[in-house]
C-alpha cells in the first residue's frame, strides 16, 4: 500500500451505508438490538474517530449494547462472518483506537452505565464499562470514597482500562495498571470470562487482568470492572509556580519526587500552554513555564509537603509560589489544567491537534523536554507542551493542519525524533496514550522479538483477527 507525504497509511473515509456488512450480520444484528443497531452515515462517521488530527476511517454499522449478554451474542454474530468488531466508549482517544481500518462493526459500550456494588469496607466498587469517572465520583461523593485516575476527558473506566489510562494524580496513586482488580471480559468468540477475584493479591495462575489491561480491545471487549476505591483526603491544598525556564522547573520536580515528597499531582505547561489557556478559559496566569502542584493528606502533612515544595521551588529559581486551600480555586485551577486540548485547539480554529507522548525515567526527564524544546521551537506551526511530570510523561500539542502534506510530514518528523529520544533516554513510546494505530510503527524498536510474543498471544485469543484490528500489533515484515 502507497503512503503519503507524512510516512504514513492513506485513510478510508467514511463509506455509503451498504458497504462491507454482509446482509446476514445486519440482520441478525438488527433483530437482536432493534433501534440500538445503526447503518446511519452520522452515527458510523462519529464511531470512527476520536479527539485527535487521525482522519475517520468509518465502521460499516454501529452496535449499541447494554449489558456484558448482548455483547457476547453480537461478538458471536461478528465472529460467524469474520467481521470485525471495534469497541467504543467516549470516543476520546488520541491515537485512533476506535478507527475502523477494515470497517466492521463499532461496538458502543457507553450505555452500559450501571454501577452494579460499592464495597466501603473493602475500598473497591463494581461498575459496567460505560460508566465515566465522573459519573462513579458523583456517585460516591456521600461514601467519603473517590476513583482517582484522572486522564481529563470524560473517559469511560471501559476505555481507561483498556488503553492503561493514567493522567494527573497518577504520581501518588498509580495508572488504571495499578487500579483495576478485576475484569469481565467477553472474547473474540463471545465467551464470557472474569480475569480474577476482588482479593488484594493472588499467585492462582497467569495475571489475565493485566493482560486485558492496556490491550486496546485487540484481545478481548472489557464489559465489566473492578476498581479500587481511596478515602478523600482530609486536606487538599494546590500551588502555582512560575518559573523562568522550563529546567528550572522540571529540576523542581525532580528534586521532590526523588526527596520522596508525596505530592498528589505535578503538571507542567509551557509558556505557549498558558498563553492558549489564559486566552481560552480566561486566566490570567505569568505567561511563562509553570508547574502547578496539589497535596493529599492531614492538615499537618499538607502543610509539611507544601513547605518542601515551595523550598525546592525557591532553590531553583521560581518566580512566585502561590498556594490555596479553597475547593473553587483548586477547581478553576484544574479545569483550565483539563481544557487545554481544547485551548490549544483554539489557537488555530481550523487546525487540528496532532497529540503525542511519551513517558522516560525522571531522571532523564530535564535532558529529554529540553531537547525536545528545541524541535518545538523551531517548528512552523504552534506546540504545546504539558506533562504528568511527576512521574516523567508529557505531552506535545502540534496544531495541524491535516489537508497539508507539508505540515504532515513536518508533524510525522518530530514525532518520530520525539519518540526515538525518549525510547533512547529508556522510556516509553507513550506513557498514557496508547498505540492505536499513530504509534503502531514504533513498538519493533521499542519493543524488538517482545513484538513476536505479542502476536502469538493475539493469534491465540483472537485466530480470525476479528478485535480492533489493526491496532498495536505491526503486521510481520
Amino acid at each position: 500500500m502507497s503512503k503519503n507525504a507524512a510516512g504514513m497509511e492513506p485513510v478510508r473515509l467514511a463509506q455509503p451505508a451498504s458497504a462491507g456488512l454482509p446482509d446476514a450480520v445486519s440482520s441478525r444484528l438488527s433483530a437482536l438490538l432493534g433501534p440500538r443497531f445503526s447503518m446511519k452515515p452520522a452515527d458510523r462517521e462519529h464511531h470512527g474517530k476520536g479527539e485527535s488530527y487521525h482522519a475517520v476511517q468509518a465502521p460499516d454499522a454501529v452496535c449499541f449494547a447494554q449489558s456484558t449478554e448482548e455483547v457476547s451474542e453480537i461478538v458471536k454474530i461478528c465472529a460467524a462472518a469474520d467481521v470485525p468488531v471495534i469497541p467504543f466508549g467516549a470516543g476520546t482517544s488520541l491515537e485512533g483506537h476506535v478507527s475502523a481500518v477494515r470497517g466492521g462493526v463499532s461496538l458502543d459500550l457507553s450505555r452500559m452505565t450501571q454501577i452494579i456494588a460499592v464495597r466501603p469496607e473493602d475500598l473497591d466498587v463494581t461498575v459496567e464499562a460505560g460508566v465515566t469517572r465522573h459519573q462513579l465520583n458523583a456517585y460516591l461523593r456521600d461514601t467519603g470514597l473517590f476513583f482517582p485516575v484522572d486522564p481529563g476527558g470524560e473517559s469511560t473506566l471501559g476505555g481507561m482500562a483498556a488503553t492503561r489510562a493514567s493522567g494527573t494524580n497518577a504520581v501518588r496513586y498509580g495508572t488504571m495498571r495499578e487500579n483495576v482488580v478485576s475484569l469481565t471480559v467477553v472474547l473474540a468468540d463471545g465467551r464470557v470470562i472474569r480475569s480474577g477475584s476482588r482479593a488484594r493479591k493472588s499467585s492462582a495462575g497467569y495475571d489475565l487482568t493485566r493482560l486485558f489491561v492496556g490491550s486496546e480491545g485487540t484481545l478481548g471487549i472489557i464489559t465489566e470492572l473492578t476498581v479500587r476505591l481511596y478515602g478523600i483526603p482530609e486536606m487538599v491544598s494546590a500551588a502555582i509556580c512560575p518559573f523562568g525556564t522550563i529546567d528550572e522547573a522540571v529540576a523542581t520536580v525532580v528534586g521532590i519526587i526523588q526527596c520522596g515528597i508525596p505530592i498528589a499531582r505535578v503538571e507542567l505547561m509551557d509558556t505557549r500552554t498558558i498563553q492558549a489557556s489564559n486566552r481560552y478559559s480566561g486566566l490570567s496566569y505569568q505567561e511563562t513555564p509553570t508547574l502547578f502542584m496539589e497535596f493529599h493528606g492531614s492538615a499537618a502533612g499538607v502543610a509539611e509537603q507544601v513547605a518542601f515544595a515551595r523550598d525546592m521551588a525557591e532553590q531553583n529559581g521560581a518566580l512566585a509560589f502561590e498556594s490555596a486551600d479553597d475547593a473553587d480555586t483548586r477547581s478553576r485551577l484544574w479545569k483550565a489544567r483539563h481544557d487545554v486540548h481544547y485551548a490549544v485547539q483554539a489557537m488555530r480554529p481550523n487546525g487540528r491537534v496532532w497529540s503525542t507522548d511519551v513517558c522516560v525515567p525522571i531522571s532523564a526527564l530535564g535532558p529529554c523536554i529540553v531537547e525536545t524544546q528545541k524541535d518545538v521551537e523551531a517548528a512552523s506551526f504552534f506546540i504545546s507542551t504539558v506533562g504528568h511530570v511527576g512521574d516523567g510523561n508529557f505531552h506535545l500539542g502540534l496544531v495541524i493542519d491535516p489537508s497539508s502534506p507539508a505540515e504532515l510530514a513536518e508533524a510525522n518528523a518530530l514525532n518520530d525524533r520525539l519518540v526515538r529520544r525518549a525510547i533512547a533516554f529508556g522510556g516509553t513510546s507513550t506513557g498514557e496514550h496508547g498505540v492505536g494505530t499513530g504509534k503502531i510503527k514504533f513498538m519493533d524498536l521499542e519493543h524488538g522479538a517482545g513484538v513476536d510474543v505479542m502476536r502469538a498471544i493475539k493469534a491465540a485469543l483472537d485466530p480470525q483477527g476479528i478485535l480492533n484490528p489493526g491496532k498495536i500489533i505491526p503486521e510481520a515484515q
